[in-house]
């Protein structure tokens, strides 16, 4: 434990709750991408097979998370490297709560897919999300202690999409 604390950078016993929520969620993620291969093959309820698929998916995720934390733990330039974890779940929980509510808020101004083109559809909630999702990342950002990284990646990104005027550096 001494040695993953070290690697993570963790000062503080409560900074372990990321790394806890980060393998939970791997493992989650993992059990409903097993749950939804096995289904296209017929196989739904073998919990053994489940299992197995589970905890290889599970390997092969936390290891690719892990190559794509080592890229870019010198490009966010975090303080600590268990903020790349408490980083990546934002961004999973925010990606996921934008998505959900795109649906109701399509559905109030009366625009599902039953009643209107496929294009003009995707492209409205295209067009909703990402505001609902800015405003998400820096509630998310805001709730686990990374405001900062969060609106200067916001202000960053938004200048890149050519509103530079609107966030001038003093």
């Amino acid at each position: 434990m001494k040695s993953f604390k070290t690697r993570w950078q963790i000062t503080h016993n409560w900074q372990l709750i990321f790394p806890f929520i980060g393998i939970l969620s791997l493992l989650f993620s993992s059990y409903l991408l097993s749950l939804a291969i096995l289904s296209k093959f017929g196989v739904s309820n073998n919990y053994i097979i489940i299992t197995i698929l589970t905890i290889v998916l599970t390997y092969l995720l936390l290891h690719l998370t892990l190559k794509i934390f080592n890229k870019l733990e010198p490009k966010w330039q975090v303080t600590y490297r268990w903020e790349l974890i408490t980083i990546f779940i934002v961004f999973a929980i925010t990606g996921s709560s934008a998505a959900r509510l795109s649906d109701p808020v399509m559905e109030f101004i009366s625009f599902s897919k039953g009643n209107t083109n496929p294009l003009l559809y995707w492209f409205l909630r295209i067009l909703i999300l990402f505001p609902v999702y800015q405003a998400l990342l820096l509630l998310f950002g805001w709730l686990f202690g990374q405001f900062k990284f969060f609106w200067s990646f916001e202000k960053k990104m938004l200048r890149k999409l050519g509103f530079a005027r609107f966030f001038k550096e003093k």
